[in-house]
């Protein structure tokens, strides 16, 4: 009993993450309406300029262990923001009115450009962060089998929840959030309606690299790193678990992240951990396959 607790708990942190990316991602995708991998580069990038940025104000400006995690997380905000604004911009903008199937290849390109840049600029270095804000809380005991989670754990998924409960209030009660389900339903009925479908575009898309930019930090502050290769995989794991859900609702798709998040987590403590992606992946392509509910895009 305590083993599942312990599962269970170990699933929250995961979860949570899974939920935060699917609804950003959602948020982009209503706009896009192709799989677009650029999120997850977004979110491996702003964990990349965070980790920059914190070593060299631990390294060179001297600062105290909180200024630099400060620093280094203003840096990867703002490098995340900015690569949203660019890509949004100037990139999926202009390819989603002219060939949106072009998306999909263009995301792979940005993903090369943020993924090399960010290995360039850490001279090839794979950086750490000294652990921080892992004292373990126990919250059952059992046959001495204490159920624990850290601190840091338990940051992350109050602040994930937080951002998704925040998004969903502005999308549901705000006039931003009815004129982008309207850009989401119909563009060109937007822009007739007096809608700047474009800036609605832009807008979102760097909403969603918010999400992606604010879930890097938090995620690499918890793992203490971000591998090189994290945009590829993180870019189509969203892709593929915020189908769990439906892409065109966010918090569906969170919801059914967060369902994908607990399944993986009991699979490793129960399963063979050799074939856990495989089972996840094939669920999750299949899921996609036979309920999309994108049907009707051109």
């Amino acid at each position: 009993m305590a083993y599942l607790l312990q599962q269970l708990a170990n699933a929250l942190p995961l979860a949570a993450l899974y939920a935060a990316l699917a609804f950003g991602y959602s948020i982009a995708f209503a706009v896009t309406k192709r799989a677009d991998i650029t999120y997850g580069a977004i979110f491996a990038f702003s964990g990349h300029v965070y980790l920059i940025f914190a070593h060299f104000g631990w390294n060179q400006l001297w600062l105290i262990f909180p200024a630099a995690l400060g620093l280094g997380a203003a840096a990867a905000l703002a490098g995340g923001l900015g690569a949203g604004v660019i890509a949004g911009r100037f990139v999926m903008r202009p390819l989603a009115r002219i060939s949106p199937n072009a998306v999909i290849v263009a995301s792979l390109g940005v993903l090369m450009v943020l993924m090399e840049g960010a290995r360039l600029a850490a001279n090839t270095r794979e950086l750490w962060l000294p652990p921080f804000l892992n004292n373990p809380l126990v919250f059952w005991r059992g046959d001495g089998f204490p159920v624990t989670l850290t601190l840091i754990q338990l940051i992350n998924v109050a602040a994930m929840l937080m951002m998704i409960t925040s998004g969903y209030l502005v999308l549901a009660n705000t006039r931003w959030g009815r004129v982008w389900r309207a850009v989401a339903d119909d563009p060109l009925a937007a822009e007739l309606s007096g809608t700047n479908s474009s800036l609605v575009f832009v807008i979102s898309y760097v909403a969603a690299a918010l999400y992606a930019s604010v879930c890097g930090v938090l995620a690499t502050s918890h793992y203490g790193t971000m591998d090189f290769g994290a945009g590829l995989l993180f870019g189509l794991k969203v892709v593929l678990i915020a189908a769990a859900g439906g892409h065109s609702n966010p918090l569906r798709s969170a919801a059914g992240a967060a369902v994908i998040g607990f399944a993986e987590t009991l699979w490793s403590g129960y399963g063979p951990i050799v074939w856990r992606d495989l089972f996840i992946v094939s669920v999750l392509v299949g899921v996609l396959v036979i309920s999309r509910r994108e049907r009707a895009i051109p």
